[in-house]
């Protein structure tokens, strides 16, 4: 008698259906969280997210990609979990993130996030930090409750011990993030930043949490330790390769689709991997940009086009866009020692050339 064969199974789905997925199913436990939070700082939080606008009326603005927490569930799928395994994970980096981001774009005094005016611009500097640490406390409430099973089912992955793991881990994480951005304050005072010492300050800054996202899950999955290390690295080398194409299209993104005026980077003098790449090129265009780039006063948008192109010229774009290329061949590679189930494996590539394709 022959065997019944197995049932197909569902295929890849493409990045953008998983980014869509993994919104909904954080959707009600992000809102819980916020729900939960302090007077002062709920209507701060629910504007930051899209939820309402500055008068606490319903809105649908736009709440982010919703990337970290898509590598989070799909870390658990990776390694046998399910999806609501790595709930807890999911919602707690995503909840660090917009931590950061609100603080981010006061100490950058940026005016808009997400094609909105940012919420310190709209509520005060003072009422954006406090809702940005209230943000980071909830992150960690949520790793710590799922030891009780109070982010969704109770499962074999999820333990105090794992509990307390993971919470160790997301702090590493966001020290690794403060550094990371106490070196990108640094190097506006500097004028002798170099490469070396700009990856670090990256892989700090955007790597440390897009790493703590995939290990996170893993971990509340049960993953054991060298799978969980896998997708760490996995994770790393695709934060890392994720800035540098943040930093082009810091320069040369178009402001429909990042949100933010054409050069703004390059406007406020910020030491992007591209332009600390051209300024150390020892190149003609690198020395000509080092005397644009570093001398005192407000730059004009004229200026700051001339700045772009010398960026070019000296060959930070492709230096920037060669090291991502590279940085996602060494992902991929740690992605396959994890040994990932198939259909969480080709979603994980997805999500990693989504985010590295970005300024093509």
């Amino acid at each position: 008698m022959s065997a019944v064969p197995a049932p197909p199974a569902d295929p890849p789905r493409p990045a953008a259906e998983v980014l869509a997925w993994s919104r909904a199913l954080i959707g009600p436990a992000l809102r819980a969280a916020v729900d939960a939070m302090p007077d002062g700082v709920r209507a701060v939080a629910a504007y930051h997210f899209g939820w309402q606008d500055e008068h606490g009326r319903p809105a649908a603005g736009g709440a982010g990609k919703a990337l970290r927490p898509a590598l989070a569930l799909l870390s658990a799928e990776a390694v046998g979990g399910s999806a609501v395994d790595g709930l807890p994970a999911a919602v707690a980096v995503e909840l660090t993130h917009n931590f950061s981001l609100l603080h981010d774009d006061v100490m950058d005094r940026d005016r808009t996030r997400r094609h909105r005016p940012t919420a310190w611009s709209v509520f005060g500097a003072n009422a954006a930090i406090l809702a940005g640490d209230a943000l980071l406390a909830c992150a960690f409430a949520s790793l710590a409750d799922a030891a009780d099973g109070g982010a969704g089912p109770p499962s074999a992955g999820r333990s105090d011990g794992v509990a307390a793991a993971a919470v160790r881990a997301l702090g590493r994480a966001v020290l690794d993030l403060v550094e990371g951005q106490c070196a990108d304050v640094a190097f506006e005072e500097r004028t002798d930043v170099d490469v070396p010492e700009c990856l670090r300050m990256a892989g700090r800054k955007t790597g440390a949490l897009l790493a703590a996202s995939c290990a996170l899950g893993a971990a509340y999955a049960g993953a054991e330790p060298p799978r969980v290390g896998a997708l760490r690295r996995f994770g790393e080398r695709i934060g890392l390769a994720f800035q540098l194409v943040d930093d082009l299209l810091g320069i040369w993104g178009d402001p429909a689709v990042t949100g933010k005026p054409v050069h703004s980077d390059l406007r406020s003098r910020k030491k992007s991997l591209p332009v600390v790449a051209a300024l150390a090129s020892g190149t003609r265009a690198g020395d000509a940009l080092s005397r644009l780039y570093l001398r005192d006063g407000p730059m004009s948008e004229e200026e700051a086009a001339r700045a772009a192109a010398l960026v070019d010229e000296a060959g930070g774009r492709a230096w920037a866009r060669r090291r991502a290329r590279r940085l996602k061949a060494e992902a991929f590679a740690a992605l396959d020692a994890a040994a990932p189930a198939d259909r969480p494996r080709a979603e994980l590539r997805a999500l990693a050339d989504l985010v590295t394709d970005r300024d093509h």
